[in-house]
């Protein structure tokens, strides 16, 4: 299957209490097909991975990939400090079926291009083609577009690239402009803030959160078309969402989905900022503009 066009990253709904739900996973992965996406990923970093024990992640991706079915693509996480916890995830994507796996540059290991290469030929031995997520520090190790290129240059395992750090575009240029033949392609990242830009340097897909798949779908579609105009028109409707997505991250995005009831709950369990009642008035107003999206207008629930 072809790796490309709109790939959201999956949340993990919890109910009230913390647990995951699982009824609510099945209900988000079935909307983002139905709302025509190419392909899905999970666990990253929209997914509260980090607050996944491997256990939960490995269940999930085998239920994930059930639940798809074939019907679109699906890239599983497998970036951990603890290469043997990466090989488990890998390995878990593989029986499942994944097309690849998204493995994000550890940290730790900024600064050593040969100790990086390394760490990816190991996890090629897994059996997936690989993703290298260039998330930026302290996520991840934040490498230059020269130190992306020379780390994939030195894993044919490693067929695209996801850029996340800022300015996006032009580390996208740099890299396509030098990038071995086995890369594929570079995919677009930071929650879709950038997508334009992106797109317009070459980039072969992006991965957004996944409160409002269907107006990334219809960008991809105009974007393809050579509808620059369209495509520009749809990114500027969705950009306050987007916006107010990079500040609230994990909590707008199940927000969202909980007011267009899909999950019960919008509980996370990472840290961060709460909605407060102005946050959520704000909402209304942003999620007011785009109803012919959403469908669920000014109401809270």
């Amino acid at each position: 299957m072809k790796v490309s066009g709109v790939y959201p990253v999956l949340p993990t709904p919890f109910d009230a209490s913390g647990a995951i739900d699982d009824s609510g996973m099945d209900a988000i992965v079935d909307f983002v097909v139905d709302c025509g996406v190419d392909g899905a990923v999970f666990p990253g970093l929209a997914s509260e991975y980090d607050m996944l024990s491997l256990d939960e992640r490995i269940g999930l991706i085998g239920r994930i990939a059930a639940r798809i079915d074939g019907r679109i693509g699906f890239i599983i996480g497998g970036s951990s400090p603890d290469v043997e916890e990466s090989l488990a995830l890998i390995r878990a994507g593989k029986a499942a079926g994944a097309a690849g796996a998204m493995v994000m540059t550890p940290g730790a290991l900024a600064g050593d291009n040969d100790a990086l290469a390394a760490h990816y030929r190991k996890l090629g031995e897994a059996g997936l083609p690989l993703m290298l997520q260039n998330a930026p520090r302290p996520m991840g190790a934040g490498l230059s577009a020269e130190d992306v290129i020379a780390v994939v240059g030195a894993v044919p395992a490693i067929h695209w690239v996801k850029e996340e750090n800022m300015p996006c575009g032009q580390r996208i240029s740099a890299i396509r402009a030098a990038a071995p033949d086995h890369l594929l392609g570079v995919f677009g990242g930071a929650g879709g803030r950038y997508i334009t830009d992106e797109l317009a340097r070459g980039a072969i897909g992006t991965m957004p959160a996944a409160e409002l798949p269907e107006a990334h779908v219809a960008l991809m579609a105009a974007h393809l078309a050579g509808d620059g105009d369209a495509a520009r028109a749809h990114y500027e409707r969705m950009l306050p969402l987007l916006m107010m997505q990079a500040v609230f991250r994990w909590r707008l995005t199940k927000e969202v989905l909980r007011r267009r009831g899909l999950i019960a709950d919008a509980f996370t369990r990472a840290p961060g900022p709460e909605l407060d009642e102005g946050d959520q008035r704000e909402l209304d107003r942003i999620l007011a503009r785009i109803d012919d999206w959403t469908g669920i207008g000014v109401v809270q629930g």
